[in-house]
């Protein structure tokens, strides 16, 4: 674990791409099952609308929830642009998990999961 302090002062340019993550790379490397996709939107948002492949932990439910998460995966947080998602994936990091936020949030995922891709990411998540 680091303080976010810590966290701060590390900060440099090789960190920008580190905390960053596409749909279309996520769709790609969901087939190895090392991610842990985190839909972090509050559970009436969820309830509307969902991608299927996403655990919902809301980010005001992140800090008592962190025993749902795959300490061994990288996590990536999502939200439907990526405001919530880039705060949650920085408390994330102050807690140890290897994580990044989905650049082109949910709303970017919905429009990749089209086709083969939603095939391929459903295959994924149900072996």
């Amino acid at each position: 674990m680091t303080t976010f302090e810590d966290y701060i002062k590390n900060f440099n340019y090789p960190s920008v791409p580190a905390m960053k993550i596409s749909s279309e790379e996520v769709i790609e490397k969901l087939p190895e099952g090392n991610i842990q996709l985190i839909d972090i939107r509050f559970k009436e948002e969820y309830a509307m609308w969902h991608t299927g492949i996403a655990k919902n932990i809301p980010i005001n439910e992140l800090p008592d929830r962190l025993d749902e998460l795959d300490a061994g995966k990288l996590i990536v947080t999502a939200c439907p642009h990526n405001i919530r998602a880039n705060i949650a994936m920085h408390y994330l990091v102050t807690k140890g998990f290897q994580v990044k936020f989905l650049t082109d949030g949910l709303t970017g995922l919905i429009a990749n999961l089209l086709g083969g891709n939603a095939r391929k990411a459903y295959q994924s998540t149900n072996k």
